[in-house]
């Protein structure tokens, strides 16, 4: 069995789905690692370094993609627009894993099981204990939560933490997050480090004694939604009318903060609109948001993806793939995901010949396609 690790071709994308620590391990599953030269450099890792821990140096893309037997990516299908260049290499059987946004933008992935591809999405992990270590969401999602805070410091006019001098003193910065998933608590735990006042709000009330536990004061707004939480701990979209409400009660919080950190998101749905316009323009001029959601959406009306803009002296920043811009960590704990995703797959007998008849939850609610067709629910109702 032949591994292929390909260059990235999604703007700015630096990760790797593969470091050199790793090529050792998968040799002992029976892989040959072939990576496409320059594929780690953004993380910097040489072509040299895969090269010592036993793996093949290919010149180009094709060369890997005619090769290899699975594919291992960090973006791509529905999360990458540029990833239809691989479309004429893929050949049937072969097995494609990696992000691939198969319920929001599911049309990637429908393009691949065309090609008679095997494909497994890393956002289907399902969350459930053993599935913890093969959670790429979650990591990349840490990550991104940590850098948030980073990005917001450097551009807030103000300093976060309370300091005091012989000229007075400075109080500390007030930063909201909104939204207490794994990018967002981690988001809290950071601002509360660097000295910041931080608050926490999701709509789930169930996550108050996490929001509490990184040392930031949960926001109870008097909002009654029923089911807020769908499996896997995911937040609920909400009603038309409750959204509304929503937007209205958190918009008197809003206004006081200083830095707000945006975080929500529905798996294959918009992201939730809890940020107007209004909102913005009430807010002390010199404010920071950072919308996390902004790929999918965005939380503030105003966001424009990819993109920072001021309005009414409020910075805007519309973060898209904020995991890359820490890549050395964030291709080590991707990579170790994605090999122990694939260690796991070979012992449940779905590598290296996968059975449409599957046992074992993690991979099925992993696999999206097999034998020419998309098999996974969801992503035929999200198709449909």
């Amino acid at each position: 069995m032949k591994l292929g690790i390909l260059r990235e071709t999604y703007p700015n994308e630096q990760r790797v789905a593969l470091i050199p620590a790793l090529v050792a391990s998968y040799a002992k599953l029976g892989y040959e690692v072939l990576v496409q030269s320059g594929a780690g450099a953004g993380a910097h890792h040489s072509d040299e370094a895969y090269q010592a821990a036993g793996a093949t140096i290919l010149p180009t893309r094709e060369a890997v993609l005619e090769r290899a037997d699975v594919v291992l990516t960090v973006r791509t299908a529905g999360a990458n627009p540029d990833f239809e260049q691989d479309l004429p290499y893929v050949r049937p059987g072969q097995v494609w894993i990696g992000f691939m946004e198969p319920l929001f933008r599911p049309q990637g992935v429908a393009q691949l099981a065309a090609c008679g591809a095997t494909v497994f999405a890393m956002e289907l992990i399902p969350r459930i204990t053993r599935a913890q270590s093969m959670d790429a969401l979650s990591s990349m999602a840490s990550v991104a939560g940590y850098k948030a805070v980073l990005l917001a410091a450097h551009l807030s006019p103000r300093m976060f933490p309370l300091m005091m001098s012989a000229a007075g003193t400075v109080s500390p910065a007030r930063v909201f997050v909104i939204g207490a998933g794994v990018a967002g608590l981690q988001a809290m735990a950071t601002a509360k480090r660097l000295g910041a006042a931080v608050s926490g709000y999701d709509v789930r009330p169930a996550t108050r004694e996490q929001v509490e536990s990184v040392g930031a004061k949960f926001v109870e707004i008097p909002l009654q939604v029923e089911q807020a939480e769908v499996a896997g701990g995911y937040a609920r979209a909400l009603e038309e009318e409750t959204l509304r409400r929503q937007q209205d009660l958190l918009g008197e919080h809003l206004v006081q903060q200083e830095v707000i950190i945006t975080t929500a998101a529905v798996p294959g749905k918009r992201a939730p609109l809890l940020i107007p316009r209004r909102v913005v323009e009430a807010m002390p001029a010199g404010s920071v948001i950072i919308d996390l959601a902004a790929e999918w959406g965005g939380n503030c009306e105003l966001t424009v993806a990819g993109q920072t803009i001021q309005h009414n002296g409020v910075t805007i920043v519309g973060a898209v793939n904020l995991a890359a811009s820490a890549p050395i960590d964030a291709s080590l704990l991707y990579s170790r995901n994605l090999y122990n995703l694939i260690a796991h797959l070979h012992k449940a007998g779905m590598l290296p010949d996968p059975k449409p008849e599957i046992e074992d939850e993690i991979a099925r609610e992993t696999l999206v396609a097999l034998g020419g067709t998309v098999v996974h629910p969801r992503v035929l109702q999200a198709l449909a």
